[in-house]
């Protein structure tokens, strides 16, 4: 049966405590930068996030809109970390809850029309339209379920991404163009 090999409790206790406090030092700006790759390739780009830097995420165009299908695509992103997010989510609070997991799969699937990226009408939408999460777990000796179902209510209420693309955010984005 596999346990935990972090005590998540002892680790964020610490953190807990600073935040408690200084409750001012609780807010994070995560950053995420690109236009390090090459720009003589308009099908391949490079991202990094300011917090680990020395992460650099290759990424690219879509097969379906011309992209060479050699590296994710910016959806790709969009919904692993959907994936990620929902099980380091779950694994955190599994090891909180002292449950060990026996299994556990987490798939995330978006539907899109790449007909409004490549600008083919109004009629087409340019995004992802609809986004779906499973996760299954299993939990050894929990035979009616009901530590399993607790330990997924859970993880679902703490994952910030999810709770992130249900609540929307507003979000500015502004372009600057500058000529040599």
């Amino acid at each position: 049966m596999p346990t935990s090999k972090v005590d998540v409790r002892a680790r964020q206790a610490p953190i807990r405590q600073r935040y408690l406090e200084d409750p001012d030092s609780a807010t994070e700006v995560l950053r995420v930068s690109g236009g390090s790759g090459d720009l003589a390739d308009p099908l391949h780009c490079v991202v990094s996030a300011e917090s680990v830097p020395a992460a650099r995420f290759r990424c690219g165009a879509h097969p379906a809109v011309g992209g060479d299908g050699d590296v994710p695509c910016s959806g790709d992103l969009l919904l692993a970390a959907l994936a990620a997010c929902q099980e380091t989510t779950l694994r955190m609070v599994a090891a909180n809850m002292g449950i060990d997991l026996e299994e556990l799969e987490v798939s995330v699937e978006g539907d899109w029309d790449p007909r409004g990226t490549l600008a083919m009408g109004k009629e087409y939408p340019i995004g992802i339209t609809a986004v779906r999460a499973h996760t299954r777990v299993v939990v050894r000796g929990d035979e009616r379920g009901e530590r399993a179902e607790r330990l997924l209510r859970s993880a679902e209420r703490y994952c910030v991404v999810l709770s992130t693309l249900r609540a929307g955010v507003p979000v500015e984005s502004t372009f600057a163009l500058e000529s040599l």
